[in-house]
């Protein structure tokens, strides 16, 4: 298992020597890989308090990608990956779970890119996670990553129309060591969400909240989270830390909004009965 400490110290090294954007660039066919092991159950019962999951029962739906996420490090920072990886924007993450799983199944993780696409802001490449138990498919993620440098676009975009603001749930005050409390559960130790400097050397005004925490917490509010299936989000805007955020859902859809009414993120999760209801209507 790569160390993700060592990943993102190579990655800092190697991304002034990459180029994002280049017309002939291709993605590795590198397929990273964890044999089968059932979850450490240290690091599980952390990330269950941090992102308020129950304390026992099935795995989170989210777990199998922060399991992946080292293997994900080590394809983006591998010699061969044609994007920097400092300044890598999660942008939108798609998990779909065809089992329930637990923390003594043994699973087997595959990591590889799938697409790189041209993006208004630069270039953005797919990530995929899939996670096995003998043999058997029972968990994936699909993730886009922007790398934001300079386009040949010239026609600005239309704008979006305005998404109508769900009913407001909860309000959540955001302590500044939220991100090195994750971090900790989670192994992902990006410097943007560790310490205000830290964050500034990458140019935001202070740490920010990890974008996969705030799916996560606001998953964990579903009424029964283990039955949840499918889960697509769309980050919009960094949550800066400290701070408050409002969580805000109708049923399937939620989002996160700041005091200002900022949205920071969009997302939608369905169990498998919503689910299979969604495909016959």
């Amino acid at each position: 298992m790569p160390n993700l400490s060592l990943s993102l110290a190579r990655g800092a090294v190697t991304s002034p020597f990459k180029r994002a954007g280049r017309p002939d660039a291709t993605l590795p066919a590198d397929h990273h890989h964890r044999p089968a092991a059932p979850a450490a159950p240290g690091p599980l019962a952390a990330y269950r308090r941090i992102c308020a999951f129950p304390e026992t029962g099935p795995l989170p739906v989210t777990y199998p990608h922060v399991l992946g996420f080292p293997l994900a490090m080590g394809l983006m920072t591998g010699r061969r990956f044609p994007l920097p990886v400092t300044g890598l924007v999660h942008t939108w993450i798609e998990i779909t779970a065809h089992r329930t799983l637990h923390p003594a199944d043994r699973l087997e993780l595959t990591v590889r890119a799938e697409a790189m696409t041209p993006h208004r802001r630069g270039t953005e490449v797919t990530v995929v996670t899939e996670a096995r138990r003998a043999d058997e498919l029972v968990w994936e993620s699909r993730s886009g990553y922007l790398s934001r440098h300079a386009t040949r676009t010239t026609t600005p975009p239309a704008p979006a129309a305005p998404e109508p603001a769900l009913p407001a749930v909860a309000e959540w005050q955001l302590p500044a060591g939220l991100g090195r409390r994750y971090g900790a559960a989670s192994g992902d130790r990006n410097p943007i969400h560790l310490y205000p400097l830290t964050a500034r050397l990458f140019g935001f005004p202070r740490a920010i909240a990890h974008g996969m925490w705030t799916v996560a917490r606001c998953l964990a509010e579903a009424p029964q989270p283990h039955l949840i299936r499918s889960v697509r989000a769309d980050f919009r805007a960094p949550v800066l830390l400290p701070g408050t955020v409002t969580y805000a859902s109708d049923g399937a859809a939620f989002q996160l909004r700041g005091h200002d009414g900022r949205l920071h993120l969009t997302g939608t999760a369905r169990t498998a009965r919503e689910a299979a209801t969604d495909g016959r209507s």
